[in-house]
């Protein structure tokens, strides 16, 4: 049964890949540059950085989610309606300046960085060890799950605290994780570990912060 329903969402996949085609490549330059920004921090990083999340969630939201998953999926509606919430926390989050982006080289921005990369290359190469190949992959920064992945990778390079509300959304989906491991998405166990492992760090990067 739960191989059945997973060859309908690769198939939903397919379709999805060839339909938007070469986004897929802009989406990782995107990634790329948000990656230099994180870590450079030139003038405007934060911004430029939280804008690139803004555009990925955003996608997610009001293109594969109702477009392409819904008529699979009803569920993929509230999905959708999620990804838009985190899109918007992003975009005002740009021009609040709320978040501080920032690599210092600790131990909460290497796992940053694991998770940018695992994002960025891991999953789609677990994925294709599992006969997810292309178009029947999941791109990077245009599906939910990798670029929750990558959420979570840029949060784990805050240098201060941050409002926790930018975490519900993540979390959400790094729950709904477990439910696709268990169809057979075995890709998502990496999102699991980032839910899990970036929530644990940010509270207690923060409980430390406050004892400061």
């Amino acid at each position: 049964m739960f191989s059945i329903i997973l060859e309908e969402f690769l198939t939903v996949l397919e379709c999805y890949n060839l339909s938007i085609w070469p986004l897929q490549i802009f989406a990782y330059l995107l990634g790329i540059i948000a990656l230099f920004f994180s870590i450079k921090r030139p003038k405007y990083s934060n911004k430029i950085v939280l804008v690139i999340l803004s555009f990925y969630w955003f996608w997610n939201g009001i293109v594969f989610c109702p477009i392409f998953w819904a008529p699979t999926y009803t569920f993929a509606y509230l999905f959708g309606a999620f990804c838009i919430i985190q899109g918007l926390l992003f975009l005002i989050g740009a021009f609040k300046s709320n978040i501080s982006i920032g690599f210092r080289g600790n131990f909460n921005s290497i796992i940053g960085i694991i998770f940018v990369v695992y994002a960025m290359l891991g999953y789609q190469l677990l994925g294709y060890s599992l006969g997810h190949v292309y178009p029947k992959f999941f791109p990077f920064g245009l599906v939910p799950c990798p670029t929750t992945i990558f959420t979570f990778g840029i949060f784990l390079m805050t240098d201060k605290k941050f409002p926790k509300y930018y975490l519900i959304v993540p979390c959400i989906v790094a729950i709904m994780g477990i439910l696709a491991v268990y169809k057979g998405i075995f890709e998502d166990i990496g999102l699991i570990l980032a839910g899990v492992i970036g929530t644990i760090l940010i509270i207690l990067r923060d409980r430390n912060i406050k004892n400061e």
